[in-house]
C-alpha cells in the first residue's frame, strides 16, 4: 500500500465519546469490563475445548476457532477506545488507521465464513448424521477454519488498497472510536456513490454466499427437525444448533443494520451504538451464549473444575 501522498502525511484525530464528557469515566469502567469478560471468556472456552478429551470433536474445534476470533475482532478496537476514554482523542497515522481498518474488514469476513462453516457441521449433525465422521473429519474440520482466515484476510485487500489512494480534503477528524469506514471515506473529496457501490460489492463478495449458504443450512435443518416424530427428539436436535443460530441472528442482525442503510441515513449518535454492539457486546456474548446454553460446556467446566480442586 502507497502511503507517500501529502494529503496522507497528517495524523488524523479520533474522537471516541467526546459528546458526553461527563460520561468518560463510567463509560471507561464499563467498556474495560466488557473487554475483561470478552477475553477472558473467550479463553475459558478456548481452555475447556483443548483440555476436554468430550469436546474434541468438529463442532467445538470450530466453536474455539470462533472463540479465538472474538478476541482478535474485539482487540482490533476496544484498547483503542479504552485508551481514547482514559486520555482524550487520539491521534492515529494514515498508515495505522487504513492497517486498522483492513484488519477490522478481514476479520468481520472471516466471522462471516467461519458462521457459514459452523452452519454447515450443523446442517451435517442433524441432516446426514450417518455421514458426518465422514463428511466432517478432522482434515475437513481444519480446511474449513483454514479457509474462513484466508478468504477473510484476502477479500478486503484490494479494496483497502483502492481507499489508501483517496485524497483527503476535509480536516482529518474521524467522531468515532475507531477507523471506521464511512467516516474515513467522509474526509475524502471523491464521489460518495462510487466508493459505497465499490464497498457493497467488495462486502458482498464474502457476506452475501455466506449469509445464502448459513440460510440455506437452516432452512433444511429446521425441516429436517420438523420430520422428527418425538418432541423429544426435536428438542435435542434443535438443542445442538441453538446456540449458534442465536450467535447467527445477533452477528447478522447487527452488521446488516449497521451497513445496509444509505448514507443519508447514517447518524452518528446511532452508529457508535451499533458499532459498540457488534465489536464489543456480541464477541462477550458469544461465549456466555455457547455455555450458559451447552449442557457438554457446562458438563466439561464442572469436570475440569472438579478434578483441580480435588487434586489441590
Amino acid at each position: 500500500m502507497n502511503f507517500q501522498n501529502n494529503s496522507h502525511g497528517k495524523a488524523l484525530l479520533l474522537l471516541g465519546f467526546s459528546e458526553v464528557p461527563d460520561l468518560q469515566l463510567s463509560l471507561f469502567v464499563v467498556f474495560l469490563l466488557i473487554y475483561i469478560v470478552t477475553v477472558l471468556g473467550n479463553l475459558i472456552i478456548i481452555l475447556i475445548i483443548c483440555l476436554s478429551q468430550e469436546l474434541h470433536n468438529p463442532m467445538y474445534f470450530l466453536i474455539s476457532n470462533l472463540s479465538f476470533l472474538d478476541i482478535s475482532y474485539s482487540s482490533v478496537t476496544q484498547p483503542q477506545l479504552l485508551s481514547i476514554l482514559a486520555a482524550g482523542p487520539s491521534k492515529i497515522s494514515f498508515a495505522a488507521c487504513i492497517t486498522q481498518l483492513y484488519v477490522f474488514m478481514s476479520l468481520a469476513c472471516t466471522e462471516f465464513v467461519s458462521l457459514t462453516a459452523m452452519s454447515y457441521d450443523r446442517y451435517v449433525a442433524i441432516c446426514k448424521p450417518l455421514h458426518y465422521p465422514i463428511l466432517m473429519n478432522k482434515k475437513v474440520c481444519l480446511l474449513l477454519a483454514t479457509a474462513s482466515w484466508v478468504v477473510g484476510f484476502l477479500d478486503p485487500l484490494a479494496h483497502t488498497v483502492v481507499i489508501s489512494q483517496l485524497p483527503l480534503c476535509r480536516p482529518r477528524v474521524i467522531n468515532h472510536f475507531f477507523c471506521d469506514l464511512s467516516e474515513l471515506l467522509n474526509l475524502s473529496c471523491v464521489d460518495k456513490l462510487f466508493i459505497e457501490i465499490m464497498s457493497y460489492v467488495f462486502g458482498s463478495v464474502v457476506g452475501l454466499p455466506a449469509f445464502l449458504l448459513t440460510l440455506i443450512s437452516y432452512i433444511f435443518i429446521i425441516s429436517n427437525i420438523l420430520k422428527i416424530t418425538s418432541s423429544a427428539g426435536r428438542h435435542k436436535a434443535f438443542s445442538t444448533c441453538a446456540s449458534h443460530l442465536t450467535v447467527v441472528i445477533l452477528y447478522y442482525g447487527s452488521v446488516l443494520i449497521m451497513h445496509m442503510r444509505p448514507s443519508s441515513q447514517h447518524l452518528l449518535a446511532q452508529d457508535k451504538p451499533l458499532s459498540v454492539l457488534y465489536t464489543a457486546i456480541i464477541p462477550m456474548l458469544n461465549p456466555l451464549i455457547y455455555s450458559l446454553r451447552n449442557k457438554d460446556v457446562k458438563k466439561a467446566l464442572f469436570k475440569l473444575t472438579t478434578v483441580n480442586l480435588y487434586k489441590s
